[in-house]
């Protein structure tokens, strides 16, 4: 089939690769342009640069909705669209323009976490697997009919990192491969169940900041999620702001007031966390690694040389 390809960062630059790859013809990538949102640095292999290798017409837009572009996608005749980690809305006149419609890839298991920042929600949440989804595009924002879906195991001390590296290499697969049922001629894709339906924003500064009242085994899930190369989980000490680099659940469990600095365990610092914690039947979070405001980063026992005092959430 004839393919036009929206996509950006490395999740759009691997789905061209398997484009490129495959039967198929690229026809036009259309990506986005080089940003400096601090998400956007991640994973930021270009889609553009790879499409110029390969001599594939390349338009770069930040919103796909002006006369110049729909124009020349319908000079280029694709016989289907595919979308992938693209960041703005795109309009049903561009996105029903070919036959066959337009197939969005998804870095979750629609309809839960869809939207913004799917693998770092759903490790927050404790979820037990995540996945990618190939889905048709529709009025609503990764509601639409689901033509394939793969999912991974999330394993005990995963970080979004190791989330993204499992979930990456479903993307170029899970794209060719729904193609191929696309191009079978099939139209009885699974519906959605909008009642299991979940809508997430994108990650901001407000979200990385460590609320004590969190129980310890969230408040570890928030500091993998948040780990290398994404900005770290952070709270004050001292009022100076400190990033959370790694920690995990203590072994002990310690009662008190949520954020204070107690007691030495092993290589790492208990902070007690739990919106219960006076009753001393949580686990802390322990602290293992910190980074301060200067960027010098510590083990806990070196930057904590005195046991005592909080860590709050605000200056």
């Amino acid at each position: 089939m004839r393919v036009v390809m929206f996509g950006y960062q490395t999740w759009g630059h691997r789905t061209l690769q398997a484009l490129l790859d495959s039967e198929h013809e690229v026809a036009l990538v259309v990506t986005h342009p080089k940003s400096e949102h601090a998400y956007e640095r991640i994973w930021s292999d270009s889609v553009a640069d790879l499409a110029a290798e390969h001599g594939v017409e390349t338009i770069i837009r930040n919103r796909p909705d002006d006369d110049e572009l729909f124009q020349r996608l319908k000079e280029v005749e694709p016989d289907v669209i595919v979308a992938t980690n693209w960041r703005t809305w795109i309009p049903p006149h561009i996105f029903t323009l070919p036959k066959h419609g337009t197939l969005n890839v998804h870095d979750s298991l629609l309809p839960a976490y869809a939207g913004f920042s799917p693998l770092i929600w759903a490790l927050i949440n404790g979820e037990k697997e995540v996945g990618v989804t190939a889905h048709m595009m529709d009025d609503t924002l990764d509601a639409g009919d689901i033509v394939l879906q793969r999912a991974v195991p999330v394993g005990p001390r995963d970080t979004t990192a190791d989330l993204f590296h499992k979930t990456l290499e479903l993307f170029g697969p899970i794209t060719v491969d729904g193609l191929a049922e696309i191009a079978k001629g099939r139209t009885d894709f699974t519906k959605q169940d909008r009642s299991k339906a979940s809508f997430f924003h994108k990650r901001a500064e407000e979200d990385l900041r460590i609320d004590w009242t969190w129980g310890a085994e969230e408040l570890d899930r928030l500091v993998r999620a948040q780990c290398a190369p994404y900005p770290s989980a952070f709270a004050f000490h001292k009022g100076k702001r400190l990033e959370i680099v790694e920690a995990e659940v203590s072994r002990q469990r310690y009662g008190g007031t949520p954020g204070r600095i107690f007691y030495r365990e092993g290589d790492g610092v208990a902070i007690v966390a739990g919106a219960e914690a006076r009753r001393g039947r949580n686990h802390a979070l322990l602290v293992k690694r910190v980074r301060t405001e200067d960027g010098v980063e510590l083990g806990a026992t070196e930057y904590f040389t005195h046991m005592g005092g909080y860590l709050t959430s605000r200056p």
